[in-house]
């Protein structure tokens, strides 16, 4: 099986949504710049030297810029597959629409998003190797 290995959520004001996260969950929120989109990274989990999560089942995620766009501003799953061509392929295949052109998410994979056959808006990474 290919799991989920990332969440994500759009978020309208980052402070106040960092502020949130961390107060009532303890979460440890990493605000990023300009070159990662200014894309507010969420650790919910210890993680390795490879960033990769200690307690098997959890996920870690983000969240991303509020957009007036139908379908964009609602959460979003990113599942982890180990090959990412092969994925595009098969989501074409399978009735899904691949919406995005392939990008390089340094230190992390290559990533990837679609449509699946009910409209939403879903993520794909083939990982880095070694992770």
């Amino acid at each position: 099986m290919n799991p989920v290995v990332h969440f994500e959520m759009p978020a309208k004001d980052k402070k106040r949504t960092a502020d949130f996260y961390s107060k009532v969950f303890g979460w440890k929120l990493n605000q990023l710049g300009q070159e990662m989109g200014q894309y507010l990274l969420a650790t919910t989990a210890e993680t390795d030297n490879n960033g990769m999560v200690k307690t098997p089942g959890a996920i870690n995620g983000g969240f991303f810029d509020f957009k007036d766009e139908e379908g964009f501003n609602v959460p979003h799953i990113v599942i982890s597959v180990n090959n990412i061509d092969e994925g595009i392929k098969a989501v074409n295949g399978s009735g899904g629409r691949v919406t995005s052109t392939k990008m390089d998410i340094p230190g992390i994979g290559t990533y990837v998003s679609f449509k699946d056959t009910e409209g939403n808006c879903v993520g794909m990474l083939e990982p880095k190797s070694g992770m």
